[in-house]
C-alpha cells in the first residue's frame, strides 16, 4: 500500500531566520507607519483649518532645485519622485531578498503570496473599471486601489494593540512586497508618455556603471550615492518616473551570504536605509499629498461620483474579496491545508487589512489625474477613506482573534532555557531537551525542598500549640 504524501502546510511556521529577518523588518515598518499616520493627519488638519489652509498649497507647491538641469520642482513633486525613490529602493532590495533567500526562491512558497497578490490587485482594478463603465466615469484610475501600504497597516496594528502570530505578518509582508513589484510596473508602463531616449540611454549607462561597480566589489558610499542622484536625476528628465531608478538599484544589490559574511551587502543597505525611507521619506511624502478637503460635500461626492466611489469599493471589498480568493484558489489547486493554528477567518482579516492603501495608491492617483486637480483630490479623499474603513473592519475582525493571536505569538517567543532560540523551534534538537530536562528536575528539587520546609515548620507549629494547650492557666 503506498504511503500518502503529506500535504503542504499553507501559512505554516517561518524558519528562524526568516522570522527574525521578518520581525526586524516589521518594526522599522510599525515605527514608520506611525510617523506615516501622524504625517497623514497634519497634512489633514493643515488643509482644512480655514486660517492656515492656504499656506499649505503654498507651501508644497514652492519650487527648488537646478533649472538647467531640469529639476526645478515643487515640494510635493519632490518628494513624490525624489523621496519615494528611497522608498522604492527598499522594496527592490526586499523584492531580491525575497527572490534569492526568502520565500519566493521556492515556488511552491512562492506560489500563495504570488497568486494571492495578483488577485488582491486584478480585482480591485475589475471593481473601479466596473462602477466607473455603469457609472460613466473615467477608467484612467483603474490602478489607484490596487496597492497596498504596508507601513500604514502595521501602524493600525501598532495603535489597536493587536500582535499577529509570525506566518500572518509575513504573509502581509510579502504581499505588500509583490504588490510594490507590481505597483511599479504598472508605473512604469501605464504612466509614462513621452521618453526622452538620450536620457533615458545615460540613465541606463548609469544603471550599468552601477551594477559594474557592485560586481567588482568597490566600497564607498562617496561612489555611489554621486550616481545614484545622477542616475535618478536623468530617469526623472528621460519621462520614465523617477521611482523606477530607485527599485532597478535595489535590484541589483546582492542579497546572498558570502563565507563569513554576518549580512550580505543588500541586507546591510536595507538596514540603513529602511529607516531612512520609513521614517523620513513616506511619512513627508504624506505630509505633501494627504492634505485634501474633507468638507461635508467633499465627503458625500466620494459616494456618489463614480471615479472615487471605484476607488472606495475597490480598496474595501476589492482587495478583501482578491486576497481571500487567490489565498482559497491557491490552497484549493495546490492541495495545502492551511497551518492548524489559524483558520480562514484569520485570512479574510489580513486581506481586509491589506485594503489600506495608501502611499503608492496618493502616487498612482496624482500620475492618472494629474490634467484634473480638483479630481486629483477627491480620488485622494477617496483613498483616505477608503483606507480608513478598510481599517476599521480589519480592526473588528482582528479584535476577534485577539485572544487567539496573543497565545500563538506568546507561543512562539517563549524562551525557556533561555539560549536565545524559540523552544517551538526546538523540538526536534536532543541538546534542548536534555537542557529542559534538567531545567525542569531542578526546579521539582526547589519544590520538594519547600514542601519539606513548609512540612516542617507545621509540624513545629503544631507541636508548640499542643505543649502550650497542655499548660495549667
Amino acid at each position: 500500500m503506498a504511503t500518502p504524501t503529506p500535504s503542504r502546510k499553507l501559512l505554516g511556521r517561518l524558519s528562524l531566520p526568516e522570522r527574525r529577518f521578518v520581525a526586524d523588518a516589521l518594526r522599522t515598518e510599525t515605527v514608520g507607519g506611525v510617523l506615516l499616520l501622524v504625517a497623514a493627519v497634519a497634512a489633514l488638519v493643515w488643509a482644512n483649518i480655514p486660517g492656515i489652509s492656504a499656506s499649505y498649497d503654498s507651501v508644497r507647491s514652492f519650487h527648488i532645485g537646478p533649472a538647467s538641469l531640469g529639476l526645478d520642482l515643487s515640494l510635493q513633486h519632490w518628494a513624490a519622485d525624489g523621496l519615494l525613490a528611497v522608498f522604492f529602493f527598499v522594496a527592490g532590495i526586499e523584492l531580491k531578498r525575497e527572490l534569492v533567500a526568502g520565500d519566493l526562491r521556492d515556488p511552491k512558497a512562492a506560489a500563495l503570496p504570488v497568486v494571492a497578490a495578483l488577485c488582491g490587485m486584478a480585482v480591485p482594478a475589475l471593481v473601479y473599471v466596473l462602477v466607473n463603465t455603469l457609472g460613466n466615469g473615467s477608467t484612467s484610475g483603474w490602478a489607484v486601489p490596487t496597492a497596498t501600504d504596508i507601513a500604514f497597516a502595521l501602524a493600525v496594528l501598532a495603535v489597536i494593540g493587536t500582535s499577529l502570530p509570525s506566518a500572518l505578518r509575513a504573509f502581509l509582508l510579502t504581499l505588500a512586497v509583490v504588490d510594490d513589484l507590481f505597483a511599479i510596473l504598472i508605473i512604469a508602463v501605464f504612466f509614462t508618455s513621452e521618453i526622452d531616449f538620450l536620457a533615458l540611454g545615460g540613465a541606463v549607462a548609469g544603471l550599468v556603471l552601477f551594477w559594474f561597480l557592485l560586481r567588482s566589489g568597490v566600497r564607498g558610499w562617496y561612489l555611489y550615492v554621486p550616481l545614484a542622484l545622477a542616475i535618478w536625476g536623468l530617469m526623472y528628465n528621460s519621462g520614465v518616473h523617477a521611482t523606477i531608478a530607485g527599485v532597478a538599484m535595489g535590484l541589483m544589490l546582492r542579497c546572498t551570504r558570502r563565507d563569513g559574511e554576518e549580512h550580505s551587502p543588500g541586507e546591510h543597505i536595507e538596514h540603513l536605509v529602511r529607516p531612512l525611507s520609513a521614517g523620513l521619506a513616506v511619512p513627508l511624502f504624506a505630509l505633501f499629498s494627504a492634505g485634501v478637503s474633507l468638507s461635508g460635500g467633499a465627503v458625500a461626492e466620494v459616494f456618489t461620483r463614480p471615479e472615487t466611489l471605484g476607488v472606495v469599493l475597490g480598496l474595501v471589498v476589492g482587495k478583501t474579496v482578491g486576497i481571500f480568493g487567490g489565498t482559497w484558489l491557491a490552497a484549493r489547486f495546490t492541495k495545502a491545508e492551511l497551518n492548524e493554528d489559524l483558520a480562514w477567518p484569520d485570512v479574510l482579516a489580513v486581506a481586509s487589512l491589506a485594503g489600506i492603501g495608501f502611499t503608492v495608491s496618493l502616487l498612482i492617483g496624482e500620475l492618472a489625474f494629474a490634467d484634473d486637480p480638483a479630481l486629483m483630490d477627491e480620488v485622494k479623499a477617496a483613498v483616505l477613506l477608503g483606507s480608513l474603513i478598510a481599517a476599521v473592519v480589519a480592526c473588528v475582525l482582528l479584535k476577534m482573534r485577539d485572544r487567539k493571536y496573543r497565545a500563538l505569538t506568546e507561543a512562539e517567543e517563549l524562551d525557556e532555557d533561555l539560549d536565545g532560540i524559540p523552544d517551538i523551534y526546538e523540538q526536534d534538537n536532543p541538546d534542548y531537551h536534555l537542557r529542559m530536562a534538567k531545567i525542569y528536575e531542578e526546579k521539582a528539587a526547589e519544590h520538594r525542598r519547600r514542601a519539606a520546609a513548609h512540612a516542617l515548620q507545621r509540624s513545629e507549629a503544631a507541636g508548640g500549640s499542643s505543649t502550650g494547650g497542655d499548660r495549667p492557666a
